[in-house]
């Protein structure tokens, strides 16, 4: 059986180059006049030929005067503009079926906190609550696949998914930060003690010190239950592990103000869920990104992190509201105000607000 003449040539065409294609085309041009002009008449061709004609004479534009044989340039013209009309048009105020799509100012939003941040869907789903856009998760999550941006925040680790159910608003739990600092004698192990309210996600911070030692823990104590002591969530209990720079003067010293130490069992980080996930959280999106010029330095980027944490940063828990604070109220903020950023330790910590309108 001889081969299909159409299959030939599309191998020929698909190992062609430019200057190739072009002298082919040259060539079946020539080939298709001549055919032409052995045809006695017009050419006659239907419906469906008419249609595959069109297809493919629509996006030639001008160039369609070079190249058609079959019939007058001006005739296959009217073959497009007749069939452009029997398009089946949108009719003004019907809205397609299925759900809207996602209006384009909340799609900006949703990708400029995205690039800038390099936040996963959860954390930008907060802050699309706190500026109060109501989206769903599953529509941010389709926004940034849509992109091509990741949904998973940066940082390479699963956030943790549970906490341990607590709703004991004097109830906190602290531990210690170590971090590296440089010094005139070179980098140098640093301290600091860090608590935080279960039921609020409230933290505290102290100063740091490079010598922690008892005297210094116990000291903390004063310090700690003077800042707690806001309203209902003074601390009454409070959960550490068995790190022997805590001793039995840190644990005389919270019992003299009223509050009951407890000691969580070894190798049980889950139990201090929530002070591991701050110092996690302080790590990953701020003492991480710089090199820390002694303890001056420390304390500086902790004050800035713990007004930050407490003040503007929404937590998923509490209803996507800062720990400290809330979202500003509707009848303030509005819907139509322009979006605003502010940050801190230049650009490291960011807080997207929106303005009154």
């Amino acid at each position: 059986m001889p081969a299909n003449p159409f299959l030939r040539l599309l191998r020929v065409l698909a190992g062609a180059g430019r200057d190739d294609l072009r002298r082919q085309v040259q060539y079946l041009k020539a080939e298709n006049e001549i055919l032409r002009a052995k045809i006695k008449g017009p050419v006659r061709v239907t419906a469906k030929e008419r249609f595959r004609l069109v297809r493919l004479a629509r996006p030639l534009g001008t160039a369609l005067r070079m190249v058609v044989s079959i019939a007058q340039p001006e005739t296959v013209m009217r073959w497009i503009r007749e069939a452009d009309r029997k398009r089946p048009k949108k009719r003004p105020g019907v809205r397609r079926a299925g759900r809207p799509r996602t209006p384009e100012d909340v799609r900006r939003v949703v990708l400029r906190i995205a690039r800038e941040t390099g936040w996963g869907y959860t954390r930008i789903l907060g802050e699309l609550k706190k500026l109060h856009i109501k989206v769903s998760r599953s529509t941010v999550v389709n926004i940034l696949r849509e992109a091509g941006l990741p949904t998973a925040p940066e940082r390479g680790e699963r956030t943790w998914e549970e906490f341990i159910a607590s709703h004991a608003k004097t109830l906190w739990a602290c531990d210690f930060v170590q971090q590296r600092v440089l010094t005139l004698r070179g980098f140098r192990d640093a301290f600091l003690l860090v608590f935080v309210n279960v039921a609020t996600r409230r933290a505290v911070a102290t100063t740091s010190t490079e010598h922690p030692d008892a005297a210094w823990v116990a000291e903390q104590v004063a310090r700690f239950k003077a800042a707690s002591g806001v309203r209902g969530t003074m601390c009454r209990v409070l959960t550490r592990d068995r790190d022997q720079k805590f001793g039995r003067a840190f644990d005389g010293a919270l019992r003299a103000r009223e509050i009951t130490p407890v000691r969580l069992p070894h190798c049980a980080p889950n139990l201090n869920a929530h002070v591991e996930r701050f110092i996690q959280t302080l790590q990953n999106e701020c003492l991480d990104r710089f090199i820390v010029a002694g303890t001056g330095h420390l304390d500086l980027l902790m004050r800035e992190f713990v007004a930050h944490y407490n003040r503007e940063r929404p937590h998923s828990s509490i209803g996507h509201r800062p720990p400290a604070g809330r979202a500003p109220p509707l009848r303030i903020a509005g819907r139509d105000g322009p979006i605003r950023c502010r940050t801190r330790l230049g650009g490291v910590l960011r807080h997207y607000y929106r303005m009154a309108a």
